[in-house]
């Protein structure tokens, strides 16, 4: 029961997406029977060191969402301090939701699925390549915008 509402809430989510483009941001499905797993494309934002580069991701989203939030995990190379060297991406709005259990974050700043402001996955989107691309390299964190 579940999966299927986490599915329908992800085509429309998708489909809305598609009918109001984020700048900087497109997303389609890897797999046309799955729709779980997004292929993304984040333009380098101006002003910023990843200006005019293309950076493939994959969105996978757990069969319970959004109550759990999806994970994101670059394809193509970069380097950014919230990027793992396998591509994963770290930033408190895709940690589960809840006390963090090393106590860096706060609980409203992990992933909820009443947040109005990421309750669409074009908001959360755009801000996640707003704060995945514009933090600085040098003493960056994911909270500079």
């Amino acid at each position: 029961m579940a999966a299927s509402q986490a599915s329908l809430l992800l085509q429309k989510q998708l489909r809305d997406l598609c009918k109001h483009p984020v700048d900087g941001f497109s997303a389609g499905l890897v797999d046309e029977s799955n729709v779980f797993e997004w292929s993304v494309t984040i333009i380098g934002p101006p002003d910023t060191l990843y200006e005019g580069g293309f950076f493939n991701a994959i969105m996978s989203f757990p069969a319970n969402y959004p109550n759990s939030p999806p994970t994101v995990r670059f394809t193509s190379e970069i380097w950014h301090p919230n990027v793992y060297s396998d591509g994963k991406v770290c930033i408190s709005i895709l940690h589960p939701p809840g006390d963090d259990p090393n106590g860096y974050e706060l609980a409203s700043e992990r992933w909820s699925p009443v947040h109005t402001r990421w309750r669409s996955v074009d908001s959360w989107a755009s801000s996640l390549s707003v704060r995945v691309l514009r933090a600085k390299v040098v003493g960056g964190n994911e909270n500079e915008e």
